[in-house]
């Protein structure tokens, strides 16, 4: 699990909000002075929240940059489990406090995202959640884990002086007790009726034993220790070394091999056979609210089932239009497989696929002048995964930067089985991971002024990726997709994530089964096996995340066309863009009222 998904299941992802007010709109300077006083009061609370949060989920502060928590994991122990409960309910009592009506519309802005989110964090704990999103008895997919997050945040931990390097150590030492708290927390949830579909459990072991390797400095857990930097010499270089090496063998790996064995012998036999969320404990209320929750709307997953069937059969019109100007004769199926297998689509070595990731964001980059009017002071890189974690993980994934913390935003690419990994996707791929996707959206919402710390990472799943599909679709205006091909593949990426809507649904509310699913996707996407495989799987463990994607893209595209048709001549792609962006990641219906409330001010501007 990276970082940013941890923080995208989190207690500042998907709200729901019945939004009405025009939150554009700005309050005259005597009325923001009469209501400063709840104002000072709301924020100071909000500050007091954020620090609470920071202290009890100390990974996530790391991610932000939060000074003080890099030594410390999460305590999952069911006392700090229950104190984190009670402190979600004592700030949602807290928030009912304060009068609203008293603060001025940006403020109510914070309000309403606040209060409705510990609302949906409270609501959420009924189905296994936590206070921080998550399901607290599944703590343990191929996706995330103790086997996987401890050594990519280990990996982006500052590590710049002495004393950033014996932070390291000791969250190093501090992993036994993590490692056992984990196996506390799945044994309960095996009481409570609560395991992973046995199926997608396949490749722990082997996350778990590549962590290991005998070797030390092979180990990912080390990777901090591979480089210094210049300040450190040679004597603290070998003595910090040392130091790792002995918490690895004498602590890390005898935890690690417990877990191991523990997985191999009694947790994975005892997984479920079946695949569907709806067959856990509360199981088909739960897949409903996962579906609220990530959508940030009131869809069924029938009315989104429903959704992806049409949209699937608009983009397969799309792209046979593609197939017939590139002059194949065979079938879709046949095209398909062609562009699976034909040895001129794919790379032959690791870093000829990392470089030509590079060089097509640097051909993005200065393209984004004209599509937007504010750009991000943060960099960003683009990074392999880990070998360790590659056969388990997604084609890519985007990992945020701290400005505060002094580390840019990662684009991390699976070098994992080059020929699942074709030439074709990565123009589209690179669009949404990157610039103009999660990365500009990301940093630029971290970027906001005057705002509460908790507004810079509010991670609306529908928003965040919503965006980045939308993304996808700037490529051309930006120059992108010129080859046929790579145009097929924004296509076959459009496609992917609208049979995602069709096969989440129907996995975890219709009774489909996996290889259902399967079969679905290789009829109507040009993606490989293993690809595929992948994206289902995790579909199967992140029931309704992945619905996120095309309702919120379909909602910035259904927004962008309301603008055009209004302003006529007068519409201006750029400061389109701008407004969308500008509140950082909300909820849709939040979204939508920001920008009729922009529209508005572009028409009264015009009359006047």
């Amino acid at each position: 699990m990276n970082i940013h998904s941890l923080f995208q299941q989190g207690v500042l992802a998907a709200c729901l909000l019945l939004l009405t007010l025009g939150i554009h709109s700005q309050t005259s300077k005597g009325a923001a002075d009469s209501q400063s006083g709840e104002a000072r009061r709301f924020r100071a609370f909000l500050a007091d929240d954020w620090k609470r949060l920071m202290e009890d989920y100390p990974e996530f502060a790391t991610y932000t940059g939060y000074p003080g928590q890099n030594r410390r994991w999460t305590d999952q122990s069911p006392a700090a489990y229950e104190a984190r409960v009670k402190h979600l309910r004592e700030s949602l009592n807290s928030m009912k406090q304060f009068h609203r009506e008293q603060l001025p519309p940006n403020e109510q802005l914070n309000y309403d995202l606040y209060l409705k989110n510990r609302m949906l964090s409270e609501e959420g704990l009924q189905y296994g959640g936590s206070p921080l999103g998550g399901n607290i008895w599944i703590p343990i997919t191929q996706m995330d884990g103790v086997q996987v997050g401890p050594a990519e945040l280990l990996a982006l931990m500052p590590h710049q002086s002495i004393a950033d390097y014996n932070d390291i150590l000791a969250r190093m030492a501090a992993l036994p007790e993590l490692v056992d708290q984990t196996i506390a927390r799945i044994k309960e949830g095996i009481s409570k009726g609560y395991s992973p579909p046995k199926i997608t459990m396949r490749d722990v072991p082997k996350q778990i034993a590549d962590l290991i390797p005998p070797d030390p400095m092979k180990s990912p857990l080390l990777q901090p220790f591979q480089k210094f930097p210049p300040a450190i010499g040679e004597a603290g270089r070998a003595k910090l070394i040392a130091e790792a090496r002995e918490i690895y063998t004498n602590s890390d790996v005898p935890a690690f091999n417990r877990l191991h064995d523990y997985l191999v012998s009694t947790y994975i036999p005892s997984c479920r056979e079946s695949i569907s969320a709806s067959d856990l404990p509360n199981g088909a209320a739960a897949y409903a609210y996962q579906v609220r929750y990530h959508t940030t709307t009131s869809l069924t997953p029938a009315e989104i089932h429903g959704i992806g069937l049409a949209e699937v059969k608009r983009i397969r019109t799309e792209m046979d239009k593609i197939i017939q100007s590139i002059g194949f004769k065979g079938s879709f199926p046949e095209f398909t497989n062609f562009l699976r297998k034909d040895p001129r689509f794919f790379y032959d070595k690791p870093e000829d696929l990392i470089n030509g990731y590079r060089i097509i964001t640097k051909k993005i980059d200065p393209e984004l002048a004209h599509e937007f009017g504010k750009l991000p002071r943060l960099p960003y890189g683009v990074t392999p995964i880990a070998d360790f974690d590659a056969p388990s993980q997604t084609t890519a994934y985007y990992q945020g930067g701290s400005e505060s913390a002094g580390r840019p935003g990662q684009y991390f690419v699976n070098t994992y089985n080059l020929k699942a990994r074709p030439k074709w996707e990565m123009e589209a791929l690179s669009l949404h991971e990157s610039v103009p996707g999660h990365h500009l959206q990301l940093a630029l919402a971290q970027e906001l002024e005057d705002v509460p710390e908790f507004r810079k990472y509010f991670d609306s799943t529908a928003f965040v990726e919503g965006w980045g599909l939308y993304a996808e679709s700037l490529g051309e205006e930006m120059g992108m997709y010129q080859d046929p091909y790579a145009k097929f593949g924004q296509l076959t990426y459009e496609m992917w994530r609208a049979v995602r809507l069709v096969v989440d649904t129907g996995m975890h509310s219709m009774g489909w089964t996996r290889q259902q699913s399967i079969d679905f996707f290789l009829e109507n996407t040009s993606k490989t096996d293993q690809d595929i495989t992948v994206e289902v799987d995790r579909y199967i463990v992140w029931p309704g995340q992945a619905l996120a994607y095309k309702i919120g893209q379909m909602k910035i595209r259904e927004l962008r066309t309301r603008a055009e048709k209004d302003l006529g001549s007068r519409f201006d792609v750029r400061a389109f863009h701008d407004a969308v962006l500008e509140q950082g990641g909300v909820p849709l219906d939040v979204l939508e009222a920001h920008l009729d409330a922009w529209l508005r001010a572009k028409a009264t501007a015009a009359e006047n």
